[in-house]
């Protein structure tokens, strides 16, 4: 809405919502998630490395919104193109620090599983450092009046957080699955587990293709909506979903010309490896299935009406959660069943995107 001196002020009280939610997180698992995780772990020992692992982690949790909120600033003035700096200095450091603090490597100690949480804070840190040096070379901190002579109004924090409310609860249903779903596969054995949590990396290194183009198509949709061109909208969206499957396509090509050799590099061993492979053939599917239901999700988003992705949310996370305790806890299948869940969640959520875009009922939302 060419609204350019207001995109300061937005951005100014958002990050301090932002942080003001990432210390309330901090204190939440710092003294909550202990005695949870004791209760809903079986195995001591893997409950007491999670633990360990949560209390590292969770002080990255400032530098993880505030590294967000300057992402959302690039997608929300378009200037996409600029986060690929970020996102490659964060990726690269955390694979190099991964390799360094988790096992040993160049000099410093194997911390194990808490070398990854390290690896992911100083990670966050380099791409915020990063996309923070991007935007005060490009000139946009000027464009956009950051941080210049804005002072406090509650009636815009108040804005922010019931506008991202929705989002907000959307999100911490989505981890809180996700967390069920590693209880469950923890029942099932450390291997499962080992397996799993490199299904989990996988999912992180290919669906950057897939959220990135979710974001810009979030933020392409919001902007022609602004324009007051609705009606190119969705095709739009078909034009993104299609570019989305066709570089997640390369990417999970790639990763199956030799899955042998890429699962080998975890070091676990031939039965890891044998164990691991029928699941990553599933988990391959789900990633086409995922490249097109981010891209929908997004566009809805893109809309304005957060309700809607939250109703969209619960509806597939209570689909879900009943597929994998039915599978995995009540019927006691594999895990490759299990990851079948993933199949399962996203055509949930590609089918009600595509329902509520398809109705025209965004059309007229005003903000």
């Amino acid at each position: 809405q060419n609204l350019h001196h207001e995109i300061g002020e937005v951005f100014f009280h958002g990050i301090w919502v932002a942080l003001g939610f990432a210390f309330l997180g901090i204190a939440i698992t710092t003294f909550a998630a202990p005695p949870l995780l004791n209760s809903m772990i079986r195995d001591p020992l893997i409950a007491e490395e999670v633990i360990s692992f949560l209390r590292i982690r969770i002080w990255g949790l400032p530098l993880l919104y505030l590294y967000v909120m300057r992402n959302a600033l690039l997608v929300g003035t378009n200037q996409t193109r600029l986060l690929i700096w970020g996102t490659l200095a964060e990726a690269l450091t955390n694979i190099a620090l991964d390799y360094a603090l988790i096992y040993g490597h160049w000099g410093f100690p194997a911390l194990g599983f808490n070398g990854a949480a390290y690896a992911s804070i100083v990670a966050e840190g380099v791409g915020l450092v990063v996309i923070y040096v991007i935007i005060h070379i490009n000139g946009i901190h000027r464009d956009f009046s950051l941080f210049e002579n804005i002072k406090w109004r509650m009636d815009m924090a108040r804005t922010i957080v019931v506008r991202s409310a929705p989002l907000m609860a959307q999100f911490i249903l989505s981890i809180a699955t996700w967390e069920y779903f590693y209880l469950l596969i923890e029942h099932h054995g450390s291997q499962a587990l080992a397996i799993s949590n490199t299904m989990r990396n996988i999912f992180g290194v290919v669906g950057i293709f897939a959220w990135a183009f979710a974001a810009t198509t979030n933020t392409m949709v919001s902007n022609i909506i602004g324009q007051g061109r609705e009606a190119e909208v969705l095709p739009l969206v078909r034009k993104i979903m299609w570019v989305s499957v066709g570089f997640s396509t390369i990417m999970i090509m790639l990763l199956n010309i030799n899955p042998g050799s890429y699962l080998a590099i975890y070091g676990q061993g031939p039965q890891f490896v044998e164990a691991a492979l029928p699941v990553l053939r599933i988990v391959s599917m789900a990633l086409w299935m995922m490249a097109v239901g981010t891209v929908w999700l997004n566009a809805v988003t893109g809309t304005g009406n957060t309700v809607v992705n939250l109703v969209i949310e619960i509806i597939t996370l209570v689909i879900y959660i009943i597929y994998v305790y039915v599978v995995l806890e009540y019927l006691n299948l594999s895990i490759v069943w299990g990851w079948g869940s993933e199949w399962v969640y996203w055509i949930s959520m590609f089918s009600m995107s595509l329902v509520y875009m398809l109705s025209g009922r965004w059309r007229g939302k005003k903000i």
